[in-house]
């Protein structure tokens, strides 16, 4: 495997701008925690970590036109990628492999909490309409280079988001996919998760002390980080100086609750765990760990035990940062590891800021004064997230390597084959079978539910009664698939979904709005964070495995699916479910009419009309279940994959060239491609130019005329291609181009594309 090294670090929090002002104040021992005065909120009582800037002046740090629409969430980024790139010899041109995953939750919530109302009843605002959910902010931070990475993703597990986009961007790296990857995450102070926090009881209404025995909570910051990391051979080549070695990494689940961790700690136990066995070093060999130390009770607690079990009486100084910059959650991660990159270079430690009384339950206490001309070699940063989603991830100073490896890329061959082994579906179609194969049902709306199965059968009614539809469909459809594949357990759960549960979201900010901030519910605020599916089904079926979710508006899935893959062509893990999960209200269906998203008639013989903009909207949930175990009962084999972001015709054209090459095949050889034709114009004519251009006599397969269009419908599309290997024939109703029934299928590409932005490619092959 290839040395993943840094080479670029920016960063922006309440401590300010720039690596050095964060030195300056981490060293001074000053924290950045005080009254909020950008944030429009009647909660002023509430201390966080705000960025002392304005939006304005934020945008006239990146140059970018005071006049132009953008939310928090994105200009933060941007600040902070604009340093890292810098650093590290990107800001003019990429090299050919630069992948950029970012991570968020907020997404524009703080532009959609303030014109909500607009969005609903006026047009004054719909620009913010389309910025709102969490890849909208991936794209908008990577138009400024259009064209130049290679692939972009977003990653949506609340607080540990930012440390799951470097672990997939060390994953691709590790695999040849990646030469480069700009990974961390971004968030902005909004009154939703300020009032979120808050239902939960769990922010200190003054500066939070973690891992003091008296701490009454946290405070919430804001902020951007972002790593540039890429192989040693890579960083050489480019003659870039080598800041450190990204020597470990890991994510694990908690499976416990949904918002606290287990008494024992043990997801962060079996974070800390992996990363070291990852990184081949003892616990003796860490220097400093960067703690999540949150200051709540509970998290401070359970993770002290966890890493009691793992360092026993040889604990190394611990200290949280939290007290500096407050909790920027979803930036936590990428926060807290430039933090921790800057102590491992200049030598020193920061402090716990605020503690005075150790904790009874704990074995050490934390690092209460700046120390400094301390010898750091190995550092460790937790980063834990709801839904017991906890990553660990280990810098290193560097050393160099005589013997660089300059054969990067590992051979994705047949000693990692991946097998589709079992498909469920609860959509507009007969739920939790594969009846629309042979009788589908036509959608004649313009927004479709889904037919709902008895999920007493799979869930218990006392638990079901609590959830909304988008969980009971998670979780009816995880079950069945178990069933189906007669597994006991996976190695990883890995979830697409563009909005989450959005109907959650809105009963939160409408109640938000409503009572102008005050008496709000947990329960809906609990639930709408993106990841709450996927740590719903790891709670479910007691997964204590990988556990991420991507939200990355068409290709939510597809982010999914590509993670999957890689971990398993590196051998890290042997089965996954990868799913796609999506629903619709109608308040967010009327919002994205405005801007175009659905067809302005009902009209059933418009529906499918490929001259009009638009198309229609069908709420649903695909899971699948990966092997890599070679087994009679497995639907096809997945044979590659590949992302592509903002490619012109002929790198789509090369892309399919290289994936024919790669397994030894022609366009010939290729049964049907199947397409996300949805009846948008736009849209459609990107596929139906493509398919014109590299395989006009290759018949093409469709599949939204029947589940309808939604952020994660491209997992129907890979459902789709599995399923008609299975069975060996295409019916004609899935048939775009052709009439030809009898074709027997061994080859399927699936092609998806997201407004002619994120593309990707999978090849699918009889077993």
């Amino acid at each position: 495997m290839p040395k993943i090294v840094v080479t670029g670090l920016g960063i922006i929090t309440s401590m300010g701008h720039g690596k050095e002002a964060t030195i300056e104040r981490l060293l001074s021992g000053q924290g950045a925690i005080g009254k909020l005065h950008i944030l429009q909120t009647k909660h002023h009582d509430l201390p966080a970590g705000e960025v002392a800037y304005t939006d304005e002046e934020l945008k006239q740090f990146i140059g970018m036109p005071l006049e132009k629409r953008c939310n928090r969430t994105t200009l933060l980024a941007r600040v902070a990628m604009k340093e890292a790139l810098e650093q590290a010899h990107l800001d003019k041109v990429f090299p050919d492999k630069v992948a950029f995953i970012s991570g968020n939750t907020v997404g524009g919530m703080e532009k959609s909490e303030l014109h909500y109302h607009d969005f609903q009843n006026n047009d004054d605002w719909n620009e913010y309409i389309g910025m709102h959910d969490c890849g909208s902010c991936t794209e908008m931070i990577a138009e400024e280079y259009k064209g130049q990475f290679q692939l972009t993703s977003t990653i949506s597990t609340a607080c540990s988001s930012a440390a799951n986009a470097i672990i997939l961007g060390a994953n691709l790296i590790k695999d040849g996919t990646s030469e480069i990857a700009v990974v961390g995450g971004t968030e902005c102070l909004s009154k939703f998760h300020l009032n979120g926090f808050n239902t939960l009881m769990i922010l200190d209404k003054e500066e939070c002390k973690p891992f003091d025995a008296q701490r009454n909570g946290l405070n919430l910051g804001e902020g951007a980080a972002y790593l540039v990391i890429e192989t040693e051979e890579s960083a050489k080549r480019r003659n870039v100086p080598i800041l450190c070695e990204l020597s470990g990494y890991a994510n694990r689940c908690d499976a416990f609750h949904q918002t606290a961790t287990s008494p024992q700690g043990d997801g962060p136990f079996l974070a800390m765990q992996k990363a070291l066995a990852n990184s081949g070093l003892q616990p003796s060999d860490i220097d400093y760990i960067n703690a999540h130390g949150t200051g709540t009770p509970n998290n401070d607690e359970c993770e002290g035990i966890a890493m009691m079990r793992i360092f026993g009486d040889q604990m190394p100084p611990v200290s949280s940062t939290k007290a500096y910059t407050g909790h920027t959650t979803s930036a936590a991660g990428s926060v807290e590891s430039v933090i921790s990159i800057l102590a491992l270079q200049h030598h020193f430690i920061p402090a716990s800021l605020h503690y005075q009384h150790p904790m009874a339950e704990h074995n050490f206490r934390p690092v209460a004064e700046v120390l400094t001309d301390v010898n750091l070699r190995h550092v460790l940063t937790n980063s834990f997230g709801f839904g017991g989603n906890d990553s660990s991830c280990i810098f290193s100073s560097y050393e160099p390597n005589h013997q660089v490896n300059n054969n990067i890329a590992t051979t994705k061959a047949a000693s990692h084959p991946v097998y589709i082994r079992a498909v469920s579906q609860i959509s507009i179609q007969q739920p939790l079978d594969e009846q629309w194969f042979d009788q589908p049902v036509f959608p004649t709306e313009v927004n479709n539910a889904s037919q709902e199965p008895d999920y007493t059968k799979y869930i218990n009614p006392m638990a079901a009664r609590r959830m909304g539809k988008l969980f009971k469909r998670a979780i009816a459809t995880a079950v069945d698939i178990m069933q189906k594949s007669e597994t006991e357990q996976v190695d990883a759960i890995i979830t697409g979904t563009g909005l989450g549960c959005i109907e959650h979201t809105e009963k939160f900010l409408n109640a938000m709005l409503d009572n102008d901030e005050e008496c709000l519910p947990p329960t809906p605020f609990m639930q709408s964070t993106h990841n709450t599916i996927s740590s719903q089904m790891a709670l479910h079926l007691k997964c204590h495995g990988y556990n991420c979710t991507y939200s990355h508006r068409g290709t939510s899935f597809d982010s999914s699916l590509l993670d999957a893959l890689t971990q398993m062509h590196l051998g890290e893990i042997h089965s996954a479910m990868v799913c796609g999960h999506e629903e619709m209200t109608p308040s967010y269906f009327q919002m994205l009419g405005k801007i175009g998203y659905w067809k302005a008639t009902s009209d059933e013989a418009a529906l499918h009309r490929h001259d009009t903009a638009g198309s229609f909207s069908g709420s649903s949930s695909v899971n699948l279940l990966l092997t890599d175990t070679a087994d009679s009962r497995n639907l096809c084999a997945i044979k590659a994959m590949k992302a592509l972001y903002c490619p012109s015709e002929q790198q789509l054209s090369d892309a399919l060239l290289q994936i024919l090459a790669q397994e030894h095949l022609c366009m010939d050889d290729i049964s049907a491609i199947v397409m996300g034709l949805n009846g948008d114009q736009q849209n459609d004519e990107v596929y139906l130019r493509f398919a014109q251009q590299n395989c006009p006599q290759t018949p093409i397969a469709w599949y939204k005329h029947i589940f309808g269009e939604s952020y994660c419908a491209s997992a129907f599309g890979t459902y789709t291609a599995a399923v008609m290997l299975q069975r060996q024939h295409i019916p004609a109703h899935l048939l775009y181009t052709s009439c030809n029934t009898s074709i027997k299928p061994k080859n399927i590409l699936v092609y998806n594309h997201f407004q002619n932005k994120d593309h990707s490619f999978i090849l699918l092959s009889s077993c």
